[in-house]
């Protein structure tokens, strides 16, 4: 099972989608306010939804951060 990353879009339950904010170990934050017609569902902006039960339709690979290298004295 792949998990997605903050930034990253996924589609659940009838074809909602939104973009992740926040990664649980169980469970990721979605926004939902970046479909189209968000305002006509009249559903909240944003929802938890089990890693289980999502696809992922866009991937954001996540940014690598470079080790600093220790400079001897």
């Amino acid at each position: 099972m792949e998990i997605a990353t903050v930034g990253s879009i996924i589609e659940f339950k009838d074809g909602l989608q939104g973009i992740v904010e926040k990664v649980n170990e169980n469970s990721v934050i979605v926004n939902l306010s970046i479909m189209e017609n968000f305002d006509e569902l009249e559903i909240e902006e944003k929802t938890v939804v089990n890693h289980k039960r999502y696809k992922i339709v866009y991937l954001k690979e996540q940014e690598s951060t470079p080790i600093a290298e220790v400079e001897e004295e």
